[in-house]
């Protein structure tokens, strides 16, 4: 999105600005390749919490055992026509550091989160045509799944499941100081980059990341700190936003809590994939997940907050220990 022409930001203004324009390329999708194939009840899987705990590494992980298909960047801006998209040859594109500036790597092949652009929409759209829009995804391949990344898919595990019952959800939890810190920094680089660049705020709130800069939404409203600057406002936004995830669903057996800090042992993962019947294929990348070193802090901190969150996180290492 950095480095995007004049005509490339005209051409993601135009479409994914309008929701007209949108839907209309989704119908002539369904005319010319919609088929009528139930996929309802493949194991689908839906990746989803709070950005900065190894989301993208789960989605990259998961997506190398080749048993999933996700939207990739080819399919940027035509994210509601998948197989449309497909008739622009990007091959070309070499592989580079995304704009977040972590070390995580991605080409025009790479999957990412870009299906909140549909689930955007109102819920009787969803409910009417989500098995028909993953089917177009997966373009009628047999015994091929699919797999998702989108940070806002916690809220609508129930509605994923009435439509998708095999589906599972993993949701990641990192140590809530180390978390709040990396939500902390990338909201000030986002905020940043955005007043430099206003086609980067438009792009991140035509797919719906809102996670950090101008147009930040918080995940729940705020008690006791309002200061996005401050690493107390994202420290208390861990603790409520794990709370209701751990109340919510530590009893649903579609879903799955992932403990970062876990990922980089080889047993954790196959441990996961067991649990989760995922291990299809052993050809697995594990170099996705690199070993957790934690970031010295020398910023100050509600410790009364952090010790709340520090005692649910270890609720959460406990309850798969």
């Amino acid at each position: 999105m950095q480095n995007y022409s004049f005509i490339q930001k005209i051409l993601h203004d135009l479409v994914l600005g309008r929701k007209l324009i949108n839907r209309s390329l989704y119908e002539m999708e369904k005319i010319i390749y919609l088929k009528d194939k139930n996929i309802t009840n493949r194991q689908h899987v839906f990746i989803t919490g709070l950005p900065r705990s190894g989301t993208t590494c789960l989605l990259n992980f998961i997506y190398s055992s080749n048993n999933y298909r996700s939207l990739t960047y080819k399919n940027i801006p035509f994210i509601l026509a998948p197989n449309f998209s497909k008739i622009f040859n990007r091959n070309n594109i070499k592989k580079k550091e995304r704009i977040h500036g972590d070390g995580i790597m991605y080409d025009i092949d790479s999957p990412d989160a870009f299906d909140e652009v549909f689930f955007k929409n109102n819920e009787k759209f969803v409910k009417n045509e989500l098995a028909n829009y993953i089917q177009l995804i997966l373009s009628n391949e047999n015994n091929v799944s699919y797999l998702s990344k989108n940070n806002l898919n916690y809220q609508r595990v129930d509605l994923i499941t009435s439509i998708l019952p095999n589906s599972i959800f993993l949701i990641p939890i990192r140590e809530p100081l180390q978390h709040a810190f990396s939500l902390l920094n990338q909201h000030k680089h986002f905020s940043q980059l955005q007043n430099n660049d206003d086609f980067i705020r438009r792009y991140m709130n035509y797919l719906g990341h809102n996670e950090f800069g101008l147009n930040h939404k918080p995940w729940n409203n705020s008690i006791n700190y309002h200061n996005l600057d401050q690493i107390d406002y994202w420290l208390e936004q861990w603790l409520i936003f794990y709370e209701n995830i751990y109340n919510k669903y530590r009893s649903n057996e579609n879903c799955y809590f992932v403990i970062y800090e876990r990922l980089s042992d080889p047993s954790y993962l196959m441990m996961l994939l067991e649990r989760t019947e995922l291990n299809k294929n052993q050809n697995l990348d594990l170099s996705y997940f690199k070993n957790s070193n934690n970031k010295k802090i020398d910023m100050s901190y509600n410790y009364t907050i952090y010790e709340k969150a520090a005692s649910l996180y270890k609720k959460f290492i406990d309850s798969y220990a």
